[in-house]
């Protein structure tokens, strides 16, 4: 598999832009884990294989656990994740698969129990971001650097 296009020269102002975003949405208040939760999840769903190695390897650097790591694509079927996580990771899920009917009134009564308004926008920008990133290094075959 060979890496196609690099959207950063190819559409520098593009990239900027997305890189903006991404500067704007670091500042989120969700936490270190939250936010590794939905970049790797996203990413697992939308088979990033470049993100779901970066972020993953950043969750661990953040405290998070193989285990949770190893089980988060099944995260209904455990007791390892909180109540709230699994508000965001069900939030994560439908956003990321936005065309299979949306973000269901249960999903988000279950964020509204958690969270503020804010931080819904948060969740939902965070996972909006991360799907973007997902679609350019799949859609260009970025490579996995080797270690």
């Amino acid at each position: 598999m060979e890496q196609r296009v690099n959207i950063q020269h190819a559409q520098p102002e593009a990239w900027k832009a997305l890189y903006g975003l991404s500067t704007v949405v670091s500042k989120s208040s969700l936490s270190p884990i939250q936010k590794h939760m939905i970049k790797v999840r996203a990413s697992q769903i939308n088979s990033c294989a470049f993100c779901i190695d970066m972020h993953t390897k950043e969750a661990l650097r953040s405290g998070e656990t193989q285990q949770r790591l190893f089980l988060l694509s099944a995260w209904k079927e455990t007791s390892l994740f909180t109540d709230e996580e699994k508000a965001i990771l069900a939030l994560t899920e439908e956003v990321t698969l936005i065309h299979q009917g949306g973000v269901s009134g249960h999903t988000y009564k279950q964020a509204e129990k958690f969270f503020s308004a804010e931080k819904i926008g948060e969740i939902i920008m965070s996972v909006i971001l991360i799907n973007a990133w997902n679609r350019i290094a799949v859609s260009t075959q970025l490579m996995i650097p080797h270690d």
